[in-house]
């Protein structure tokens, strides 16, 4: 592993105060994560792209969007996940008539052995660690907006009263981008509290021959237990105080404020975005790079890393306007133009 710090000042860590403490602890959970890492390899075959994107997000302490069409293992990733990494995991479909108390939970009244009649809270499958929100798209807008509370600020509020989730706590939501019927595009708002979006696409041939044998059989393998819910806030921790070289740090600034059109010195941006990523998306992307550099057995982001979280933390954060839709631009190409200027 790669120990050395990076070669520019470093920003936005506490390493000066205590650098062998701090190296220790990313060696130790670069080890922890390479057991989860291979614990997840046991059930999910190939998509080691959509695996570690997974695991940046939920290292960064954020949620994460998958998107890709039926059949793809996106529930068994996230049930496999929550065994691996010790997480309180349930599982909401969600569908146009589901209420926002269906997630959150409900107030029922209750009548003592005196005859004495009071409200008590149940609490709604949100209330866990690991929250697997099936086509999050297909819930109504307030549905969506009581979920967006909890994303954002880690509790619910019932009958006037507050009541905090366990921690931690992450939402994995899939979205099928191909069935629009029936369907509410989630706001801008929403989209954004998203850590990264993920695409899930189809498995490689290897891969896919692989999980044909394996899962098709008498027996079929299962995941175990490789870290705990609090270890993971723990690792969560340790991704926050890694130091931040200051190309890094522009690198990000110079992307992110690139991908606006007021500030954009690229003329294919100011034609073809309606607008650009927020402040957010920096603070993704700041958390995220930490994250994939630990996967990666090191102690500081590089550029490298910018470069590739560029596509899942910035393409649910841009919108293409009508005029580019029309010539056919995508998102990705813009992003590419992007990315270029950290050449």
């Amino acid at each position: 592993m790669a120990t050395g710090l990076p070669p520019d000042a470093a920003v936005g860590s506490d390493i000066a105060a205590d650098p062998t403490s701090l190296i220790a602890e990313v060696e130790a959970l670069t080890a922890r994560i390479a057991e989860v890492r291979q614990g997840v390899g046991r059930v999910i075959f190939g998509q080691q792209d959509v695996v570690d994107q997974t695991l940046i997000t939920l290292l960064a302490g954020g949620h994460v969007l998958l998107v890709g069409v039926p059949g793809l293992g996106k529930t068994k990733l996230v049930e496999t996940l929550g065994t691996v990494l010790g997480l309180a995991e349930k599982r909401v479909q969600f569908t146009p008539d589901l209420m926002p108390a269906d997630i959150i939970g409900s107030e029922v009244l209750d009548e003592s052995a005196e005859g004495r009649r009071s409200f008590r809270f149940v609490p709604g499958p949100i209330f866990c660690q690991l929250l697997m929100a099936d086509e999050i798209n297909r819930a109504s807008p307030r549905t969506q907006s009581a979920l967006l509370q909890a994303m954002q600020e880690n509790r619910v509020a019932v009958g006037g009263v507050v009541h905090k989730l366990p921690q931690p706590f992450h939402v994995l939501a899939t979205q099928n981008p191909i069935e629009q019927e029936g369907t509410y595009p989630l706001p801008e708002a929403q989209l954004d509290r998203f850590l990264l979006e993920v695409e899930v696409s189809y498995p490689a041939l290897e891969a896919e021959r692989t999980m044909l044998l394996a899962t098709t059989g008498s027996v079929n393998e299962r995941p175990r237990q490789a870290m705990s819910a609090a270890e993971l806030q723990a690792a969560q921790a340790v991704i926050r105080r890694m130091p931040v070289g200051e190309s890094v740090l522009e690198s990000i600034l110079t992307l992110v404020r690139a991908g606006r059109p007021e500030t954009t010195p690229i003329e294919a941006v100011k034609r073809h975005l309606a607008w650009g990523p927020g402040p957010r998306a920096a603070q993704a992307l700041m958390l995220a790079c930490r994250a994939r550099a630990v996967l990666d057995g090191r102690l500081s982001p590089s550029v490298d890393d910018v470069v590739a979280l560029a596509h899942p933390v910035l393409r649910h954060r841009m919108a293409l306007n009508f005029a580019a839709r029309a010539d056919g631009v995508r998102l990705s190409e813009v992003i590419d133009r992007l990315t270029g200027l950290l050449a």
